[in-house]
Order: structure tokens, then C-alpha cells, then sequence
């Protein structure tokens, strides 16, 4: 293959993640954003074949699921129909089939599961902390007696 040619599919390629990336949330598709990109549907596949080893559907589904994960967990309040809604769905039970098969749990269980986890976390983290303190302690008498002073 020509280096021009791979240059400008490689150009295409990243073209088109940009426009995955910031309008994820609109219908997209192949077709359309080759043509706005001034290319052929087919010439686009073979960039994302090329250098994206995926389709531009499943990049384009990655990044929907990836942004809906995040704000399932970062966003308690959000529902998740509108979760479904803010990441460019329309149906909300497609939505929840499309994350149940990329993530193995339904939305609703998928943010149970993420703050269950962190709530174990924190309390790990208070947990652990009067043993640190002592350690802390422990330490500072020892050197403290090493260095002749009173603890």
C-alpha cells in the first residue's frame, strides 16, 4: 500500500474518533459519517479495520457504554432512562439489553454493584487507618528512643 494512502486512511481513522467522541450522543452512522467526512462507507471500514482493529459500530457502542458506566456511578441521581437518553439512545430497554451484554449486569445492578464496592472500600479504608496511627506511633518512639529523647 502507498504511504499516501495509508496516511490518509489513518487521517479518516482519527477524523472519525473525533466525531465518535463528541457526538456519540446523536444518531450516528457509517454511512453518514463518511459522507461528512467526504469519503465512502467502505473506505471508512477499511480505516477502522486498519487502525482502530474494530468497526466504527462497536467503537461508536464503546464509547456510548463506557460514558452511560460512568455516569451510572458518578451520577446516583440520574435515572437510568435518562442515562439511556443522554448517551444517544432513544429506548431505554435497548439501552439496558445493549449495557447487560457489553458489561454482564442491567444498569440498575451495574450501579448497585459500583457502590457496594465503594462503600466496602471506605470502610477498608477506616478500618486500616487506627493501625496506621499506631504503626505511625510505634515508629516515631523507636526513633525517638534511638535518637536518646523521651517518646
Amino acid at each position: 500500500m502507498r504511504p499516501e494512502t495509508i496516511a490518509s486512511r489513518q487521517r479518516l481513522y482519527l477524523l472519525a474518533r473525533v466525531v465518535i467522541v463528541r457526538h456519540y450522543r446523536r444518531e450516528l452512522t457509517l454511512a453518514l459519517v463518511a459522507s461528512r467526512l467526504g469519503s465512502s462507507p467502505r473506505q471508512l471500514q477499511r480505516a477502522f479495520e486498519q487502525f482502530g482493529g474494530t468497526t466504527f459500530t462497536e467503537d461508536l457502542l464503546a464509547r456510548r457504554m463506557s460514558v452511560a458506566a460512568q455516569l451510572l456511578v458518578q451520577q446516583r441521581s440520574i435515572r437510568v432512562e435518562d442515562v439511556a437518553r443522554l448517551v444517544g439512545y432513544s429506548e431505554a430497554p435497548h439501552f439496558s439489553h445493549a449495557f447487560r451484554r457489553r458489561y454482564g449486569l442491567s444498569p440498575a445492578r451495574f450501579r448497585a454493584a459500583a457502590f457496594e464496592a465503594a462503600a466496602r472500600e471506605a470502610a477498608a479504608r477506616r478500618a486500616t487507618a487506627p493501625e496506621a496511627a499506631a504503626r505511625e506511633s510505634t515508629v516515631r518512639r523507636a526513633t525517638a528512643l534511638q535518637a536518646g529523647e523521651r517518646p
